[in-house]
């Protein structure tokens, strides 16, 4: 694995004496005495790119440093899996108690995963790796949330039609299995998390057309590019679906500039403003929504547990290393009560 630059990282930790659990202090951190008990654990929480969903998480991280005595930092890849890469490897090399990363590649990145989680201790969040070693993952069955969009796809179209999904990349782990459920659950199929529809093609059952799953790799510009494109190519479309944070609020403002909005339904993931807005004026049937919050707060809980010396059993994991946050649906007659939540959240009310 020369190209990690992790091999001379790894025998410099070596002869510092450094634990596979990551209890002791590596070269280059500033030292938080964390292996002992009454230390204080130094934790990071990585995320896959940079949007509106990772700032609520990132509220959540420091509320959990407060609440169970940890210092705290988030970072938030602007470029992708290289930045990610880097951003893991500085944590190693500074020696901190834990991190908490939502790997935007896992297949990819399993082996520099592996190699981090013999020095510090790593968890999943938001998005898996399941064949790391990672020690737990928080976050939502997006299989089963990505059912629940579907739900409510069906509840806006009931007559079916042609439906367009956007999302931003397909590669991570939570992406595919949330396109996998919508399209399930739209067809009526039987649930099967390892079922995978090519992205590139259309699909035809029944009352449905799914002309195709554009992504974006998270370029805002492109993103809203696709929208337009599918309004344009497909000008009978029926219904399009953003199961990214920012692919709704970038499908808006492709439906208000071609005089579409209100005439295509749109259906939602995750709780950007402009998207509970348009719930809340009709413009947008409803959104699935995870609990960003909870993701960083727990994920500190956790890391600062392990880094104390708990056990996962005394941390309340599962047996299967899955710490499920559940999601829920989101329609005009709950959007303000989740509203006033998430704002009080964030410290905004």
């Amino acid at each position: 694995m020369n190209r990690y630059l992790l091999i001379p990282l790894i025998l410099a930790l070596a002869a510092c004496g450094c634990s596979k659990s990551g209890s002791n202090t590596a070269p280059g951190t500033t030292g938080s005495n964390s292996s002992t008990p009454e230390g204080r654990p130094n934790v990071a929480y990585v995320t896959n790119g940079v949007a509106s969903f990772w700032v609520i998480a990132e509220s959540g991280v420091k509320q959990g440093g407060q609440e169970f005595d940890a210092d705290v930092q988030v970072l938030m890849p602007a470029e992708g899996i290289s930045d990610q890469k880097r951003m893991i490897e500085d944590l190693v090399t500074k020696g901190v108690d834990g991190i908490a990363v939502s790997p935007i590649d896992p297949a990819n990145q399993t082996e520099l995963l592996n190699k981090a989680a013999q020095y510090t201790h790593l968890i999943t969040h938001d998005s898996d790796a399941p064949d790391s070693d990672r020690k737990c993952y928080i976050g939502m069955d997006n299989y089963l949330a990505g059912w629940m969009c579907g739900d409510l796809v069906k509840e806006a179209m009931p007559e079916g039609g042609k439906l367009a999904i956007f999302i931003g990349r397909l590669e991570q782990d939570n992406a595919r299995r949330r396109r996998q459920g919508m399209i399930d659950s739209v067809l009526e199929r039987t649930q099967d998390a390892s079922r995978f529809d090519p992205p590139d093609a259309e699909i035809k059952e029944g009352k449905w057309h799914i002309v195709g799953t554009y992504t974006d790799q998270f370029d805002r510009a492109q993103g809203k590019a696709n929208a337009e494109d599918s309004i344009s190519r497909h000008p009978d479309l029926n219904g399009m679906v953003g199961l990214f944070a920012y692919n709704p609020p970038l499908m808006l403002e492709a439906l208000k500039q071609g005089d579409k909005l209100g005439k295509i339904k749109v259906i939602a993931f995750d709780e950007a403003d402009e998207t509970l807005q348009g719930i809340k004026d009709g413009t947008v049937y409803g959104t699935v929504v995870q609990n960003p919050f909870e993701y960083g707060r727990q994920s500190v809980r956790v890391l600062a547990g392990l880094t104390r010396g708990q056990s996962l059993q005394e941390l309340e994991i599962p047996e299967d290393g899955f710490l499920n946050i559940e999601a829920r649906q989101i329609r005009k007659d709950n959007v303000d009560e989740f509203w006033t939540e998430l704002k009080t959240n964030l410290g905004e009310e």
